[in-house]
């Protein structure tokens, strides 16, 4: 097993590959020329950062508030708020106003950096803050403008009412390319001193679904588990994902037609201890790319999944959920009409 790197045994390598400059952001290259330009002039507004998950949107906030203060007025200048923070109406009106209320001095560029006259305030997952204590930003947004700006980090864009939304520079972080994925990950790997084949870099690329913080996660945990040499089956076994001929079994089943037998399946898939949701989610992926179904049984079999995922949202037992989206697929696939369905 060949060495991982000291500093890699005691950090995450989420942490330690994150770029540290704008420029270092991948894929997001209408978003990093505009950013870069900001930086060269000071001039920031309220920005929103929106889009999937692992696409870069905390990486490039972080990195404009160390790029305007460096490591000295980084501290005093940026209040960096998670999820995990009380984020609610009272920390808005006391903790978020305070510091945007405290005017700072017109600090001179120090150590090359611009340290424009106004603090920054990076509301990470701002899509999970309340209605209420949305609209109290409004005001306070307004009121301190010329000596703070807001940072916005969100999945969803629909989330943020349209006042805060409508007051911010907005950049869309689309999901990464196979191509953008593999390289940064081949790059790890060289740095960690790792073997990835190419068929293990397809498959870290199709399971991390285009986050390249999950691809990193997963890459790293298969390296502490597997030593150096890491296979696609390896990825696979550390990521959760459902093993393929798991799912094409209880697909079969249901195209044969024989619930006792999708029933067997359904068993063994709740016994192995599999997560349902992802399980509908292969599922869903099948039927999708399916020759053989009709339109019509594609929609049935997807409405059915959907209902079945929102149950499971909603906290319904997985195997009752399965063992019903499997017989409505049985249904859907011998054109069986749709007599009555089950609520749980």
């Amino acid at each position: 097993m060949a060495p991982l790197g000291q500093t890699s045994q005691h950090q995450p390598w989420v942490e330690k590959y994150r770029p540290k400059q704008v420029k270092d952001v991948a894929h997001q290259d209408e978003v990093v020329r505009v950013l870069t330009n900001t930086l060269q002039t000071s001039n920031c507004p309220h920005m929103l950062f929106y889009g999937p998950p692992g696409t870069g949107k905390t990486t490039t906030a972080l990195a404009v508030a160390h790029q305007l203060y460096g490591p000295e007025l980084y501290r005093s200048r940026v209040l960096e708020l998670n999820a995990s923070d009380d984020r609610g109406i009272n920390v808005v009106r006391t903790k978020i106003k305070g510091f945007a209320a405290v005017a700072v001095g017109s600090t001179q560029r120090q150590g090359g950096y611009p340290c424009p006259p106004f603090k920054i305030i990076i509301l990470d997952e701002a899509d999970s803050m309340t209605e209420d204590a949305q609209n109290a930003l409004r005001r306070t947004m307004e009121t301190y403008s010329k000596v703070t700006r807001f940072f916005f980090i969100c999945n969803y864009i629909s989330r943020i009412i349209e006042p805060l939304a409508s007051r911010c520079a907005k950049f869309r972080f689309k999901p990464l390319s196979e191509e953008v994925m593999s390289s940064r990950i081949q790059h790890i790997c060289n740095e960690e001193g790792l073997n990835l084949d190419a068929e293990a870099l397809s498959t870290l690329g199709s399971i991390s679904q285009g986050d390249l913080r999950r691809a990193i996660t997963y890459l790293q945990g298969a390296a502490r588990l597997y030593g150096s040499s890491i296979t696609s089956s390896d990825l696979i076994s550390v990521s959760g994902v459902v093993p393929v001929e798991v799912v094409e079994s209880l697909f079969t089943a249901c195209k044969i037609g024989n619930f006792d037998l999708a029933n067997k399946e359904v068993n063994n898939i709740i016994a192995e201890g599999y997560p349902v949701s992802q399980v509908l989610s292969q599922v869903f992926d099948l039927i999708i790319e399916s020759g053989e179904l009709s339109d019509e049984q594609k929609a049935r079999i997807s409405q059915k999944l959907a209902e079945a995922d929102k149950c499971l949202v909603d906290g319904a037992d997985e195997y009752l959920q399965l063992l019903d989206a499997a017989s409505d697929t049985i249904r859907a696939l011998h054109n069986m009409p749709q007599e009555f369905s089950y609520e749980t």
